[in-house]
């Protein structure tokens, strides 16, 4: 017995330590992909943001690279040290962050290919990641779901990530960007985001209801509901008046997150039940 009991113990020390590894692997991703993105908007960012590192001068391009290059080099050896499926998605991830910022993809200059490249690294694949931290994402009986959840995710980003173009317009326009707002102008342009607000949450919960996913399936709907509430509330709020999206500090950024985080906690706790 006492046996058993120590076995199961050093399982889950060994889940916590994979479970702290995937969020060191998460951050250090996105501090590569962060990097990355300032290096190769420097003249725009000299525009829309002249306090960040590299335009005010406390960094220099070198230094950023470095940090990319390290960054980036951590968590590829994470996630192939956690397993190949981890590491293929992480890879993947990678890839879809250089062609959003560099060239010659550089899909930061086409209004949906950005924001498509946006939903797959920060949305669909950040979440596969996540799940194959632990579990398996391209094997096994439901290799799907992971995808299925990562898309719903993707989904919401898909238009939510836009909202940030709004204020950065001057500098993208100076750098060759067509953003969503540059591209079909403010009105239009929130109309379009709309959606992704409310729709990924109803089919989050039209999968909880035919039991497509394995989370619980009262827990899911209901966070699908609220989430849907909120997202009615903010896409509200940015077709009210979208010309003040062009402010910083407009509220629909803080909603925006606070939905994500929200998502992103609230599935996983649906998936402990």
């Amino acid at each position: 017995m006492d046996l058993g009991a120590s076995g199961g113990l050093r399982l889950s020390a060994m889940t916590l330590v994979r479970l702290a590894s995937g969020a060191l692997l998460a951050i250090l991703l996105n501090a590569a992909s962060n990097s990355l993105n300032q290096i190769y908007d420097l003249e725009g960012d000299r525009i829309n943001k002249p306090a960040r590192p590299l335009p005010r001068g406390a960094l220099t391009v070198r230094e950023a690279w470095w940090f990319a290059l390290a960054c980036g080099a951590g968590a590829l050896g994470l996630a192939g040290a956690l397993s190949w499926q981890c590491f293929l998605v992480v890879l993947l991830g990678a890839i879809a962050a250089w062609a959003y910022s560099a060239p010659p993809f550089r899909t930061k200059r086409h209004w949906l290919l950005s924001n498509l490249t946006i939903a797959t690294a920060r949305g669909l694949l950040l979440i596969v990641a996540g799940w194959a931290v632990t579990g398996d994402v391209f094997v096994g009986p439901v290799w799907w779901e992971p995808w299925l959840v990562g898309g719903l995710f993707g989904l919401f980003l898909l238009g939510a990530a836009s909202t940030k173009d709004f204020s950065d317009m001057l500098g993208d326009r100076a750098m060759g960007c067509v953003t969503l707002p540059i591209r079909f102008g403010m009105e239009n342009a929130a109309a379009l985001m709309l959606p992704s607000f409310v729709l990924p949450f109803l089919l989050l919960i039209l999968a909880a209801q035919k039991g497509w996913i394995g989370a619980d399936r009262t827990l899911a709907t209901l966070l699908g509901a609220v989430l849907a509430v909120w997202g009615g509330y903010v896409a509200y709020l940015v077709g009210r008046r979208p010309e003040e999206l062009a402010r910083e500090n407009h509220p629909s950024w803080g909603h925006m997150y606070l939905m994500l985080m929200t998502f992103q906690v609230g599935l996983a706790i649906a998936y402990l039940r």
